[in-house]
């Protein structure tokens, strides 16, 4: 399992996501049975900041910011949209060739350093990877290919009743509604966004989850809510990650105990 965190500058609750996520990892295992099952069967890489420049600058600089800190030539814009700079209907309807828009593509595919890396990474890995999580925010939504087109995911009933399940689940422990479905059609048409293009490399349990809130606080959630935000999405990922182990060692059997 992959979860990248901190794609978009601003999002401040993703990063801090990823960094609860390991510390409740290795904090609950072996106390936590959903957990412990989890670690027990799978290898699991977090990247709690894949945008640290632009991170640093919301730091700093300009709370707001979205994009990442890369300078052009032949414009005075900056940065670039790293979750439309995937190789998946890259820079179509949706993003935006200027670099001064927030949606700025980049000049091609895995122009940036930081996409580049995820990508090579994934890519060398892709035949061991099972899910692939990108945590977002905000607006509480739980989502699946495709985001870059209106076609459907190829196993799409598996990932729709994954998030649907996951999305009852949060409702259930913290009353929280969260809407769930392919990007396009649950937001808007986003190409060029890490989650599709993870999918059609065969990473085939890809997601992408927008945390806390609906639009209250919206970037700017306060620290009283990060516990919560984040609870909600761990219940999300091991509802998947759980259900992803479930499938796979229905088809190849359990893993071995040495």
């Amino acid at each position: 399992m992959w979860i990248d965190c901190g794609i978009h500058a601003r999002e401040w609750i993703s990063p801090a996501f990823c960094l609860i996520f390991v510390h409740y990892s290795l904090s609950f295992y072996n106390q936590n049975p959903d957990i412990t099952q989890i670690l027990d069967n799978m290898d699991v890489y977090v990247m709690p900041v894949m945008n640290p420049d632009g991170y640093k600058y919301t730091w700093t600089k300009n709370r707001m910011w979205r994009k990442n800190r890369s300078s052009k030539k032949n414009t005075s814009c900056i940065g670039v949209d790293l979750n439309r700079n995937f190789d998946a209907n890259w820079c179509t309807i949706g993003a935006s060739p200027d670099p001064c828009e927030e949606i700025y593509c980049g000049a091609f595919p895995e122009s940036e350093p930081e996409s580049l890396a995820v990508a090579n990474f994934l890519r060398s890995h892709k035949d061991s990877i099972q899910i692939y999580l990108s945590i977002h925010s905000y607006s509480q939504m739980l989502i699946i290919p495709y985001s870059c087109s209106m076609d459907e995911a190829e196993n799409h009933s598996d990932l729709y009743e994954m998030v649907k399940q996951a999305a009852e689940n949060i409702r259930r422990y913290y009353r929280s509604v969260y809407t769930y479905g392919p990007g396009a059609k649950t937001i808007y048409l986003a190409p060029g966004g890490s989650d599709d293009w993870a999918y059609n490399i065969g990473i085939k349990y890809s997601f992408t989850f927008e945390l806390q809130d609906r639009g209250h606080y919206g970037f700017l959630l306060p620290p009283s809510h990060i516990q919560g935000a984040c609870n909600e999405a761990l219940t999300a990922v091991k509802t998947i990650a759980l259900k992803v182990i479930e499938k796979t060692q229905t088809a190849t059997g359990p893993r071995e105990t040495v």
